[in-house]
């Protein structure tokens, strides 16, 4: 596998992600897939824009790995925002997840819970209920933006791994295999 940060692993990454676009939306959050129409869906988002304006810097949703929903991989969701505007969202290798200037870090069953808004990302933050490496402050300041990003992630919509039958399960099992070797 290509080194990530590379044309080459952008390549691979592509690729996996046209194949794997070929099934029908909604997709299962935290896929590549997913990734891909959150970044169109913010990218096309004024009020985020506006919200954003005063944002710079890498924000990193990390998921923890949960075996027994089939996600056997932590999953790092990349996202380059600038001044209001999305300029890309992957899925990455752990190291680079871990290199963003701020990482969130949750269980899967904690993130359901931000994105059907029954937990506040900030407050949970600010709980101990989500993990942040960063600067606090800063992400309060930009709660407008965050709150957006949220509102956003429940647009796009899909369906969480704890939502999945046996079939749907193992097949998530599957994708997500393949995904940790592109990942390396």
């Amino acid at each position: 596998m290509a080194q990530y940060g590379t044309d080459e692993w952008e390549a691979e990454y592509q690729a996996m992600l046209a194949d794997r676009m070929k099934n029908p939306a909604p997709y299962i959050y935290f896929t590549p897939e997913w990734a891909a129409l959150y970044e169109k869906t913010i990218q096309n988002d004024e009020p985020y824009k506006d919200a954003a304006k005063t944002w710079e810097g890498t924000v990193v949703l990390h998921v923890e790995k949960s075996p027994e929903w089939g996600l056997d991989i932590d999953v790092y969701v990349f996202m380059d925002l600038w001044h209001g505007e999305c300029r890309s969202i992957r899925i990455v290798p752990n190291d680079a997840g871990e290199a963003g200037d701020f990482v969130i870090t949750g269980s899967l069953e904690r993130w359901e819970q931000v994105a059907k808004k029954e937990l506040d990302s900030t407050k949970g933050m600010m709980q101990g209920k989500l993990k942040l490496k960063g600067d606090l402050p800063t992400i309060v300041r930009a709660v407008r933006a965050s709150q957006r990003l949220t509102d956003l992630s429940a647009d796009v919509g899909g369906f969480f791994p704890t939502e999945l039958n046996d079939e749907q399960k193992a097949e998530f099992k599957i994708a997500m295999d393949a995904l940790a070797k592109v990942l390396g």
